[in-house]
């Protein structure tokens, strides 16, 4: 889930008051644009309206109507608080965020212990103590790194969904980092690895990024990575 600040979100709408001139009430046509305040009113109106939507449809929990948002837009640029109170508004979102949020992690994290219970008997596929589940695809001869030593690595990381969230591949070269300074599915993962070696790793949600949102699907999420170690560069000693 893109993260889309509250604060940012209010201000915006209290701002806005224009937004989405077409949901109550007939279109609002660039015929109507009469006059150079006509034009900036709705410039005004679309272009924060536009971005508005775009973060609203990333929102955890049930779509919001589009309908409503215009109409208290309307309700707040003519003062009417009959139905909400400004000071209150932000306490009411935050609480739907956040049950809504919390709501998806849990499905995600049902979602991922489920996966990884019936991974782990698929021909191949070995679990760790910590729970991390890998695969050799091809056994390397060369090096096995260390947690302080540096790797370089080409990789494809996947959510449970399919979907590609981060690929050296697309990018055309490969990552080089520490392996101490990586999640810690990497830091075990590409230990039980040895130069020229391919795994897939299966990795967690609590040995990968925890509650941090990768996409619009929230956190913690069990992820995937097709994992290829090129070089080990051994830690120098200081």
């Amino acid at each position: 889930m893109k993260k889309v600040g509250l604060t940012l979100l209010v201000a915006t709408a209290t701002s806005l008051g224009i937004m989405i001139l077409s949901s109550c009430g007939g279109k609002t046509g660039t015929s109507s644009l009469k006059t150079s305040a006509d034009s900036a009113a709705y410039a005004l109106g679309i272009a924060n309206g536009y971005g508005m939507g775009e973060g609203i449809a990333n929102f955890p929990g049930e779509k919001l109507d589009l309908d409503l948002i215009a109409a208290a837009l309307r309700d707040g640029l003519k003062g009417d608080t009959s139905l909400m109170h400004p000071r209150d508004a932000q306490g009411v979102f935050q609480a739907y965020m956040m049950k809504a949020q919390q709501e998806q992690e849990e499905a995600n994290k049902t979602a991922g212990e489920k996966f990884l219970e019936e991974n782990k008997s698929k021909d191949g596929v070995r679990t760790t103590d910590s729970g991390l589940q890998y695969k050799v695809t091809e056994e390397g001869t060369g090096a096995t790194p260390n947690a302080t030593d540096t790797v370089v690595v080409h990789y494809k990381g996947t959510l449970l969904s399919g979907e590609v969230f981060d690929s050296s591949y697309d990018r055309g070269e490969p990552a080089e980092f520490p392996l101490n300074q990586v999640i810690p599915g990497w830091t075990e993962g590409l230990q039980l690895m040895k130069e020229g070696s391919k795994f897939t790793l299966w990795i967690p949600a609590d040995l990968a990024y925890g509650p941090r949102p990768l996409n619009e699907e929230g956190g913690y999420q069990t992820l995937m990575f097709e994992c290829e170690l090129l070089e080990v560069k051994p830690a120098v000693e200081k």
